[in-house]
């Protein structure tokens, strides 16, 4: 019998970048995870936003940056104005950086999902590629008859469905969430 635990294992590890990536996608309202993406340029080199700043959600509509180093404010600030991608403004005042997450608009939730949707195709394009590193490995495997190949191939194929229904529901959900005003 063929073992399709690693497989299994593979897959769910694709499905848990998909969830994480889709908690950094926005949906209106404020959550610290939205800003995950970010590198800041500091100490002459570029560091997660987390790894010099300690990121808040004041309220649905506000989040707050505390730098550990003051020195870094700036580059905070102009690190998140950089990425086009997030559409926001922050402004500091010396000691915090405030950053409004403004209203979206129905035009702006649109692009959201089918930036979203982009993702949802890396995720299942990574699925397709653990399908057919293990179909390959069951052609090498020639201890195993052609019984044993067609019906380890089925589970693959199956386990490769299931997966891609996860991401599919997830991704659901998520749309339905930035969709709703």
């Amino acid at each position: 019998m063929f073992d399709t635990s690693k497989e299994r294992k593979a897959m769910d590890e694709v499905v848990a970048r998909f969830n994480d990536e889709m908690k950094k996608v926005r949906t209106g309202r404020a959550h610290p995870d939205m800003l995950s993406s970010i590198k800041v340029e500091a100490y002459g080199q570029f560091m997660p936003l987390n790894q010099v700043a300690n990121v808040t959600a004041a309220d649905a509509t506000l989040l707050v940056i505390t730098p550990f180093d003051p020195s870094t404010i700036q580059a905070i600030a102009s690190a998140i104005r950089a990425d086009q991608s997030l559409g926001l403004n922050p402004a500091d005042d010396g000691r915090v950086v405030r950053v409004p997450i403004p209203a979206l608009t129905e035009e702006r939730r649109k692009e959201i999902v089918k930036n979203a949707s982009a993702k949802v195709e890396q995720a299942k394009v990574a699925l397709r590629n653990v399908r057919e590193d293990a179909r390959k490995g069951l052609k090498a495997a020639e201890e195993l008859s052609e019984d044993v190949k067609k019906r380890a191939e089925k589970e693959i194929d199956d386990l490769t469905k299931e997966f891609t229904d996860k991401i599919e529901s997830a991704f659901k959900a998520k749309s339905d969430e930035i969709m709703k005003l």
